[in-house]
């Protein structure tokens, strides 16, 4: 589902299709090795599946969208800090009028976000534009879709100078090959000439 890299002093959001959110300190997590089966971060009903890992931050919000197209944004502080392994609370009600809910991204009021449907429908929204509600909740409409298409993806939209930054950052420092002649690369080369000039045809 997902992967952060964080500084040991962080939370930790799971969210699932259920619409129940967990947020418990990073602290509660000890560390492992590689090939560790982990502990248990989010307790879940049967059928429903963890869709999201989250890394809150102070003053942004977390945009839920459910499979019928319906979505909503909520402040990050309304989502109060737990041990982990427990049922967490409500995110975004997965009524029958919403569906499930099939993602959760953390947004600013910048941001932009792109809206995918099984059927390859591409909505491009701003954040906003989207209403900020509480957790218990069932959002707005997002996208409107056809008989049968269902919502299956939501991304945020990286900006391009977002883009080259990061690949800046990850990127070494460039060292540039030397451009100046040598003089001795330069006087062999005006020797050769004169040579070439006074050979007999």
């Amino acid at each position: 589902v997902g992967t952060a890299v964080t500084d040991g002093s962080k939370d930790v959001m799971l969210v699932s299709s259920s619409g129940k959110t967990i947020r418990f300190a990073e602290a509660d997590v000890r560390a492992m090795g590689r090939t560790a089966r982990g502990v248990r971060g989010i307790k879940m009903a049967e059928g429903f599946a963890m869709i999201a890992l989250i890394i809150p931050e102070p003053e942004q919000y977390i945009l839920s969208v459910s499979e019928n197209g319906y979505g909503k944004r909520t402040r990050t502080d309304e989502f109060p800090v737990y041990g982990r392994g427990g049922q967490g609370v409500i995110g975004m009600q997965a009524s029958d009028r919403n569906g499930a809910v099939v993602g959760a991204v953390q947004v600013t009021d910048s941001d932009e976000i792109m809206l995918i449907s099984d059927k390859g429908t591409l909505v491009r929204t701003r954040i906003d534009e989207v209403s900020v509600q509480g957790r218990n909740t069932q959002g707005v409409r997002m996208i409107r879709l056809k008989q049968g298409e269902k919502l299956v993806g939501l991304e945020r939209v990286e900006e391009p100078d977002e883009a080259i930054e990061a690949q800046d950052e990850s990127a070494g420092p460039v060292t540039e090959a030397p451009t100046n002649t040598s003089a001795a690369d330069t006087n062999s080369g005006g020797d050769q000439d004169s040579a070439d000039e006074s050979a007999p045809e």
